[in-house]
């Protein structure tokens, strides 16, 4: 009788079907991956052949450039496809745009991979879609009881408080250029935010995609204004009430100079643990994750109930031990290279 392993097994290059001779998210470039989402750690150029949601071959295309791979095919949402006599199937992930589970069949057995998943609203991106399986794969980058994420709209009112509080400042919010920067942008428009924001250069060429996929982000200009005639404090003046979202990497260096008493924000789950706010100079953290937090991913298995929970990339070990204790099957896969760089 086949196991669970004859159909999907981690190797050093990533998550393998033998049966079907393929790679989910691999980490080096092989002969055919299938991918579950746009972001580096999963989704790597190089590839020969390359399947994957619509939106997440069109981010990869914009973010390595159109030959990313040899060929491509385009995995339309729920259909079922066979690859090499194995059936597979993407479903939403909630976790950016584009971001899908990937459902592998064969002999029986039915395996879910999650890639990264959240299950709270988010309005730039599909739901989170709960789809019955023998095995789960589930992440565990907050998976420990004291990450516990609040509302997002209360993160989103503290920034706008503080927007309130020090009109003579810019605030400056670190977040990642997939997903987090144009979630960010869109939960200040749904709480009524409708001045121009302005955004690093990194992030325009995304922050148009999303436009162009019907994700409203209202007004945003670039922040790149040249010093005025008067120099630059007239440049500064004219950040002073703004919100400026760009990639954390940006705020270590000169661009983040060009601003008025900048209040540094961070958009991010790991804002949770106050020392990792102090360590990067953090005034105003904001607890805004693109994954589950504990209680999202206990209760995404407590709802599935699979015969057997694989889990990566994260902590793995509280994971493993909760399931234990409600009598479910679990083990860790120790995946390495995904370095949770949407956090």
């Amino acid at each position: 009788m086949a196991r669970f392993e004859d159909l999907l097994r981690p190797t050093p290059q990533g998550l393998y079907c033998p049966p079907g001779d393929f790679y989910i998210d691999p980490v080096r470039p092989v002969e055919r991956a299938l991918v579950t989402h746009g972001h580096a750690d999963h989704a790597r150029p190089g590839s020969t052949h390359v399947m994957a949601s619509r939106q997440t071959l069109e981010i990869m295309a914009i973010r390595y450039g159109e030959a990313f791979s040899q060929t491509r095919q385009e995995a339309a949402i729920g259909e079922r496809v066979a690859v090499n006599g194995v059936t597979v199937s993407f479903h939403p992930a909630g976790h950016v745009l584009g971001s899908c589970q990937i459902a592998v069949e064969w002999g029986g057995m039915r395996i879910v991979a999650s890639g990264d998943y959240k299950r709270r609203h988010d309005p730039t991106c599909a739901g989170f879609e709960p789809v019955p399986c023998d095995v789960f794969i589930t992440e565990a980058t907050f998976a420990l009881p004291v990450f516990r994420h609040p509302e997002t709209a209360e993160e989103v009112g503290k920034l706008l408080a503080s927007l309130r509080q020090f009109p003579e400042r810019a605030h400056l919010v670190g977040a990642y250029a997939l997903g987090k920067a144009q979630r960010v942008i869109r939960h200040l428009r749904e709480a009524g935010y409708d001045e121009p924001i302005y955004i690093h250069g990194a992030l325009k060429r995304l922050c148009d995609y999303y436009q162009e996929e019907g994700v409203d982000l209202g007004e945003l200009r670039p922040a790149t204004v040249a010093a005025g005639r008067n120099g630059e404090g007239e440049a500064k003046a004219a950040f002073a009430g703004a919100v400026v979202v760009g990639p954390p990497s940006a705020f270590a260096d000169k661009w983040a100079r060009r601003f008025p008493d900048p209040v540094s924000c961070f958009a991010s789950g790991w804002m949770r643990v106050r020392q990792r706010a102090r360590q990067r100079g953090v005034e105003l953290p904001l607890i805004i994750s693109d994954h589950c937090d504990w209680d999202e991913l206990v209760d995404t298995l407590d709802e599935l109930r699979p015969q057997e929970v694989w889990v990566t990339h994260g902590r793995e070990e509280a994971l493993v031990r909760w399931c234990e204790l409600r009598q479910m099957r679990a083990r860790p896969l120790h995946l390495v290279g995904y370095e949770d760089e949407a956090e």
